[in-house]
């Protein structure tokens, strides 16, 4: 059974998943790989998502603001091994949940075009493709998403 933790990036074990998330960037990424590590720093990230199978931890994710009522997905990964089991679903999902809760209004995210699994996950979660934002504008191998957060009455 998936245990999720909310953390922020302080924790040894989300640092020690995005070491291996940058590791795999790097070999899809390429030559792009160094403009993309300035954008992905793990200073001060007080909304990260682990994800724990039988106390190890298998997979992370994480959000910080982008702009007034709007979350960026940032950090998404899970150790190759446990792929397919449902945990970056789970990962997102419970990040989404904690953006509802502080009132935001929307999640975007960028990823790459290396990267043909997350780009699925994203869009079985309900994200839509956006003209690419910010730093990611003109940027040929990423893709940008986003994803609104309505909340659902009960």
């Amino acid at each position: 059974m998936i245990t999720l933790r909310r953390t922020t990036s302080d924790n040894p074990d989300f640092r020690e998943l995005v070491a291996l998330l940058d590791h795999d960037l790097a070999v899809r990424d390429g030559d792009d790989h160094a403009f993309y590590v300035q954008y992905n720093k793990l200073v001060a990230i007080n909304h990260v998502v682990v994800a724990y199978l039988a106390d190890k931890a298998v997979g992370c994710g994480a959000f910080k603001e982008y702009e007034a009522g709007q979350v960026e997905v940032k950090r998404m990964f899970v150790r190759p091994e446990y792929r397919g089991q449902g945990i970056a679903g789970a990962v997102l999902a419970e990040l989404e949940q904690w953006a509802r809760e502080l009132n935001y209004a929307a999640c975007v995210l960028e990823t790459g075009k290396q990267q043909p699994e997350a780009i699925r996950l994203y869009e079985k979660s309900g994200y839509a493709y956006i003209p690419n934002y910010g730093q990611y504008a003109g940027v040929d191998n990423s893709v940008c998403m986003k994803k609104g957060l309505a909340t659902t009455q009960v």
